[in-house]
């Protein structure tokens, strides 16, 4: 029988030295050792759960808070590089997506953090420097020490190109924080992505350690059944979900939303003889896609009817080119932000509508769905509804969220043909709660053992007691 020792020997070029087994073990395990910042406080305003995660990410000097919207994210980034900075003298970029930025730089002076919001490398100067991902290309990056990835849930595609600049143009930052809400519990390739970013374990590492294709599809991996728990303690040394401060152990009433209203409004779908006899609901995505384009002007119009009777600030969503450019030109005084817009121009008309100076903002949420406060505002339309749910629910989560005094009113117009696509995206948001629950079952007690130190109290066995079997298991 054999018996692990205190110490195992591994193979050299020049023989074999003994290394500690605890060691060994660690080392098969992939658990990240912590070579950050060991500080016992933070003189900013934080809430609790804020100052507990932004300490355990400082402890880990590369890490990732996985926090759900309206958790504070601003400000535990702002808490960590600024600690950083005085710490180590050394320079932190910020990286955030379109108006992030200026919106980061206001919460820094909220909380005693002076950031500079930079366009391009001459304006750096000494301290904390934030700028958008699209003018990294500008920036000396290796005169930074500590990086900050704000809605690093860009870096999700393995194949993107922006992935591969930030992870080339990183790689030996000594200190990372990647700051997102919470990943979709089976998007495997968005948990690799942030494991290669923050030097823990490449992508493909990760997926030979604990996974396994599914058939012949290389494409679709599946946790292996008896790594599921090893996995999630693995992933909790670098990367901290949170959907509640209560995740900690923190007092949650203050995060306590108003309600949400969803309200669809259809719109007849005009009969069109080349299709059949009766109008069918569409089923594919391009049959979707057709019915919008044949419903858009009807849409539109109801669409703009609702705004234009309501002096209350809006957002309304698009997602075709053809239907922002018809809602702009139907609702009074109501800016766009298209995609072929200049950054300068899409950052003003950003600032503009957070600052109360635009009524009604017409965008798509792949362009302004993401990282924005604007509490200010409780009415919201979509007028196409993307088939993506996250972006969806990311575009719903930037007016209804932690500070937000009303409840919010959302409106969804579609076509007839379309069906019932509150209804659908009732039955997606479920699916992700219940997704989002059996993560949090997974990873809850090794995320309070990593950031709090606490650990379930357990009794374990141990068998020293010798058993009396009863007479008639008793041999023959």
């Amino acid at each position: 029988m054999l018996r692990a020792e205190g110490k195992v020997r591994t193979a050299k070029a020049g023989g074999s030295d003994p290394v500690n087994y605890s060691d060994f073990v660690t080392a098969k395990l992939g658990v990240v050792r912590s070579h950050g910042i060991d500080v016992r406080s933070l003189d900013y305003p934080l809430f609790p759960h804020q100052r507990d995660l932004a300490l355990w990410a400082l402890r880990r000097g590369r890490a990732a808070i996985f926090a759900d919207t309206g958790l504070g994210k601003s400000r535990m980034q702002l808490a960590w590089a600024d600690t950083v900075r005085r710490m180590t003298g050394n320079d932190v970029l910020i990286l955030a997506p379109l108006a992030v930025a200026e919106q980061t730089a206001e919460e820094g002076r909220a909380i005693g953090v002076d950031v500079n919001h930079a366009r391009d490398g001459a304006e750096v100067r000494k301290g904390i420097t934030i700028t958008n991902y699209d003018r990294l290309h500008r920036f000396d990056v290796l005169r930074f020490g500590g990086i900050v990835l704000d809605e690093s849930s860009i870096i999700k595609h393995h194949a993107a190109k922006t992935l591969q600049t930030l992870l080339d143009a990183f790689r030996n930052t000594p200190y990372k924080l990647a700051c997102t809400a919470t990943p979709a519990p089976n998007d495997w390739t968005e948990l690799g992505n942030h494991a290669q970013f923050l030097g823990v374990r490449s992508r493909a590492e990760m997926l030979a350690e604990f996974f396994v294709h599914d058939g012949g599809d290389t494409q679709t991996w599946r946790l292996k059944g008896h790594a599921r728990q090893a996995f999630w303690r693995w992933v909790a040394t670098w990367g901290a979900m949170v959907r509640s401060p209560s995740d900690l152990g923190h007092d949650a009433s203050a995060y306590e939303l108003p309600p949400l209203r969803v309200h669809q409004h259809t719109v007849e779908s005009q009969h069109n003889p080349e299709h059949g006899l009766f109008v069918l609901e569409a089923q594919t995505l391009m049959e979707r896609r057709n019915a919008r384009r044949d419903s858009l002007i009807d849409r539109v119009r109801a669409c703009a009817a609702m705004v234009n009777s309501d002096r209350q600030p809006w957002v309304v969503w698009c997602d075709l080119n053809d239907e922002g450019n018809a809602l702009t030109a139907a609702i009074d005084g109501a800016v766009q932000i298209a995609g072929a817009d200049d950054s300068d121009v899409k950052e003003q008309r950003l600032h503009d509508f957070a600052h109360g100076k635009v009524r009604v903002l017409v965008s798509k949420p792949s362009i302004c769905g993401f990282g924005l406060n604007w509490q200010h505002c409780a009415r919201m339309a979509f007028v196409g509804v993307t088939d993506s749910f996250e972006a969806y629910y990311q575009a719903v989560r930037r007016c209804w969220r932690f500070g937000q005094r009303r409840p919010v009113e959302v409106h969804v117009f579609a076509s007839s043909a379309e069906g019932a696509v509150v209804a659908n995206l009732r039955r997606k948001e479920a699916d992700a709660k219940a997704m989002a629950e059996a993560m949090a079952a997974e990873t809850l007690e090794s995320i309070r053992e990593s950031v709090l130190g606490s650990s379930r109290e357990t009794n374990h066995y141990n068998g020293t007691q010798k058993m009396q079997l009863p007479s008639f298991l008793g041999a023959a």
